[in-house]
């Protein structure tokens, strides 16, 4: 199972977080993009290497690269915000083809909360930015995945699996969260086997439909029996990601979480 290091967003440098992880037996990480966590901007050519180096001497691997959502929008009004949005994720892009990430977690965008603006419009700002995303990540050999987001304008899985349809080619897909599909009352385990060949990746917490979180496994709404049935039947344990954001003590947090799940019938390397 791949490990987020979200909990480790203000504690610790990423490849930090991961020489503690991966002294306590994980190999495989999602890394979010945000300073001082992990930065493209932060990370000159010289330190690249150097972390590239230490993955190595780990053996480790990072599988994502999470670009974020909150400081960037591909479905702006504006061109020139539209613009930096992709100079950002270009960025990702091009940090993940230093590292040998395959993947980058994108966010579709947002629109304004009142006087919206029209959602063919949204889409068509959105569209038009990934006509120039969608070569540079091939170019970089990453491939691209939309994530479901209850502040984006696409928050459902059928809104994303409608994109992904849309574009037809195989370097764009979806993570599909878990978490943020329960908090707005969408059933994820009907919803990942209906979806399954739209998705690239799973991440798993759970969450109250009251407050949103990526809380503990057992402490929410999700259905982690049926859940491990559709992932065992579908995408496969080696494509979920593991994204319980708790700052306090991760590695205990995270070794309860692999036990939980094992309880609930899921089939984890010891």
């Amino acid at each position: 199972m791949i490990i987020n290091t979200f909990s480790y967003l203000w504690s610790a440098k990423a490849i930090d977080a991961i020489a503690e992880l991966v002294d306590n037996g994980y190999k495989t990480f999602e890394v979010p993009v945000s300073s001082p966590h992990c930065w493209p901007d932060e990370l000159p050519e010289s330190e690249r290497t150097a972390i590239k180096a230490r993955l190595n001497q780990y053996g480790a691997k990072i599988r994502s690269l999470n670009a974020g959502g909150y400081d960037i929008n591909l479905a702006s009004p504006g061109a020139n915000m539209r613009r930096k949005s992709i100079d950002h994720i270009k960025s990702v892009i091009e940090l993940a083809a230093d590292w040998g990430v395959p993947e980058v977690v994108i966010s579709p965008g947002t629109r304004r909360p009142m006087i919206s603006p029209s959602l063919e419009n949204t889409y068509g700002w959105m569209y038009e930015s990934l006509e120039s995303l969608i070569p540079l990540a091939k170019q970089g050999g990453t491939r691209l995945l939309f994530e479901n987001t209850p502040y984006c304008f696409t928050p459902t899985i059928q809104d994303l699996a409608g994109v992904v349809s849309t574009i037809n080619d195989p370097s764009v897909k979806i993570v599909y969260d878990v978490a943020n599909a329960a908090y707005i009352e969408e059933d994820p385990v009907a919803s990942l086997r209906e979806h399954h060949e739209s998705i690239g990746l799973v991440h798993i917490s759970d969450t109250g439909t009251d407050t949103w979180g990526h809380d503990p496994i057992g402490t929410g709404v999700i259905d982690w029996d049926g859940l491990g049935s559709v992932v065992r039947d579908t995408c496969g344990v080696n494509n979920v990601v593991l994204e319980i954001i708790r700052e306090q003590n991760p590695v205990h947090e995270f070794a309860k979480a692999m036990q939980d799940l094992k309880n609930h019938g899921w089939e984890l390397e010891s």
